[in-house]
């Protein structure tokens, strides 16, 4: 069996640390002649967050462990000693990460900003020790509490790539291509459908050192949304991201119309979520090298009354004049704070 390089979905299986029971225990001490009870009590059980890492692209670790488990508390002890507490347990999982409970479907919450936390199963209480029990009519309490089990449930991760751009388009249209040549991002290409199986992310760096991040998604096909081809699998990562770049394959053999294709994938994502109709984009017709392209923009033009860019990406022409481009309609957005 082949193995996976990237997960976006997953099932994981969390159990909180349990609480630590409660002592039972009596001091023994010179000169004092009744002593009395000393039971401390346990330690707190260990949580589990999943925690938003810059650094984590996919949940391919969790697809090998599923099985997460937090500390347990320590057992309280005499002479007032308080047993220790059981370590918080905090799982990477990328930005965009959103948890659901198995059983009801329901979303528990999700981490959009680096290094924003949530807390998924909480750990057990610790038990009382039997110095609470102590009352005036009774100076020796043997009665104890034992600590409380930590949270136990199943959930399903789910991941929605963040980027403030989204390159969209059918597939060998040119996106992976054109994102190696913007950012340092090494996605596979090839010269057949479906290279790239998996958001690829790149940042776009500018002289001043603004950053905008820039996802390939997986090219679409008719009837994504209804889940063909790689279907709506990976259009919710298109969800995520602020401003789209559709592009467009100028050069293509296969006799498709590049404006019929424009027309298709505005349809697949709108058909998967009426508010990506109203997403800010540009239109990139890509390999303009290729004889015969310009008559077929300009009946694109004709067709759809819009005004592509044009580039070629294999061999870098256009590349440098639509990076401006690209920051001009990403500034000119109001970005969430996680952007």
């Amino acid at each position: 069996m082949k193995t996976p390089v990237f997960k976006d979905r997953v099932k994981v299986y969390l159990k909180a640390g349990d609480g630590g029971d409660g002592c039972n225990s009596f001091r023994r001490e010179k000169f004092v002649p009744f002593g009395g009870p000393s039971g401390g009590d346990g330690g707190n059980g260990g949580s589990i967050y999943f925690v938003a890492d810059e650094q984590t692209d996919s949940l391919l670790d969790l697809y090998f462990r599923p099985h997460q488990k937090a500390e347990t508390g320590v057992k309280g002890m005499g002479k007032d000693c308080h047993g220790r507490n059981g370590k918080d347990l905090m799982v990477k999982v990328p930005r965009g990460t959103i948890v659901m409970d198995e059983v009801s479907g329901k979303l528990i919450g999700e981490v959009l900003k680096d290094g924003e936390k949530l807390r998924v199963a909480k750990g057990g209480r610790g038990g009382l020790g039997n110095k609470h029990f102590k009352t005036s009519s009774n100076q020796a309490p043997t009665e104890t509490t034992p600590g409380t089990p930590g949270e136990q449930l199943t959930v399903w991760l789910e991941l929605k790539t963040i980027a403030q751009v989204g390159l969209v388009g059918y597939p060998n249209a040119g996106k992976s291509t054109l994102l190696s040549k913007l950012t340092h991002a090494h996605p596979k290409i090839g010269a057949y459908p479906f290279t790239t199986l998996n958001p690829v992310i790149g940042t776009l760096v500018y002289e001043d050192y603004t950053k905008i991040r820039m996802a390939d998604i997986p090219g679409l096909i008719d009837g994504a949304h209804e889940g063909a081809g790689l279907g709506h699998h990976f259009l919710r990562h298109i969800e995520r991201t602020l401003f789209l770049i559709f592009v467009l394959d100028m050069g293509a053999e296969d006799g498709s119309e590049p404006w019929e294709v424009y027309a298709s994938l505005k349809d697949e994502l709108k058909s998967y979520n009426e508010e990506l109709a109203d997403r800010p984009y540009i239109v990139v017709a890509n390999k303009m090298d290729v004889p015969g392209s310009s008559e077929k923009l300009a009946e694109f033009i004709q067709h759809t009354g819009e005004t592509p860019f044009e580039i070629c990406a294999e061999i870098g022409e256009g590349i440098d004049e639509l990076k401006p481009i690209i920051r001009k309609n990403v500034d000119e957005l109001t970005l969430p704070d996680w952007a």
